[in-house]
């Protein structure tokens, strides 16, 4: 799709092909699990409390991105769990957020990816964000393994960010902090942690008491399989021992057996026979 087409006509081209898009999506694609629902809001929240100190920094949600492709008639689209975009200038986007047309790019794109619902093919997004929109940052949490990566772009591809001395990931040029905080993604500003609601608070420690009772009752059947192996094999030892009295039993009253027959035998002779 060439760029060079008057301004009107290219949003209406992206226009039409975000409404395309969304008419092509498979129902999957608007389920979402739990935990990635939540991941999400703990995002938003954190991100409009950083704007108040960070006026540049705008942050999206469920948003399709367009952008051209060199040698492509039709314009590359993916849709980030969240985008944060980093521009004072005010964003135009409404149904699609068109990259030509907007005043930035994406900055950084988050993932929330769950092994019981993935909705989207994340390895396509991931090279898309690497190869066509490079975009600087991008950030992949996986909940059911607490396995949390940044990625920095360095011009040819994604290198995952080292954790800093607070076991933090750090994206300097906005001063934020990314790290694990009681099973979630949660953020710091110049070192202090951005709050969430406290209704999302509750929420939150409702679903680590859940997931501490399954931990623990996972635990118990773990420590009671333990316990049953055990007697099994106890059982099967004395089964063994037993199995081995018995047959020294046997043999013992064989041997006595045959003294008795041999004594009769001898008993029975004439004397002097």
């Amino acid at each position: 799709m060439a760029t060079t087409l008057p301004k009107g006509l290219l949003e209406v081209a992206y226009e039409e092909a975000a409404q395309a898009y969304l008419r092509s999506l498979p129902p999957e694609h608007f389920m979402e699990a739990t935990a990635q629902a939540t991941q999400r809001k703990i995002t938003v929240q954190s991100m409009d409390l950083l704007k108040l100190q960070r006026p540049d920094v705008q942050t999206f949600n469920e948003l399709l991105v367009q952008y051209p492709r060199p040698g492509q008639r039709r314009f590359g689209q993916v849709v980030p769990d969240n985008m944060v975009v980093v521009t004072k200038e005010t964003i135009r986007a409404d149904s699609s957020y068109n990259v030509p047309l907007e005043p930035a790019p994406p900055f950084c794109v988050m993932e929330y990816v769950s092994k019981h619902n993935k909705r989207k093919d994340y390895e396509e997004s991931f090279n898309k964000y690497e190869r066509e929109l490079k975009v600087p940052f991008y950030l992949v949490f996986y909940p059911d393994n607490q396995e949390l990566t940044l990625y920095r772009h360095n011009g040819r591809r994604y290198v995952s960010v080292k954790p800093n001395d607070e076991g933090r990931l750090a994206i300097a040029i906005v001063d934020l902090e990314i790290g694990l905080l009681d099973g979630w993604v949660r953020y710091w500003h110049k070192g202090e942690l951005l709050p969430i609601t406290a209704e999302l608070q509750q929420n939150l420690d409702e679903a680590r008491r859940v997931a501490e009772a399954e931990k623990r009752r996972a635990d118990d059947q773990q420590r009671r399989a333990e316990q049953l192996e055990r007697l099994i094999e106890e059982e099967k030892a004395l089964r063994g021992l037993d199995k081995q009295r018995a047959d020294d039993l046997e043999r013992r009253l064989a041997r006595i057996e045959t003294e008795f027959a041999r004594f009769r035998a001898e008993a029975g002779k004439a004397p002097g026979e």
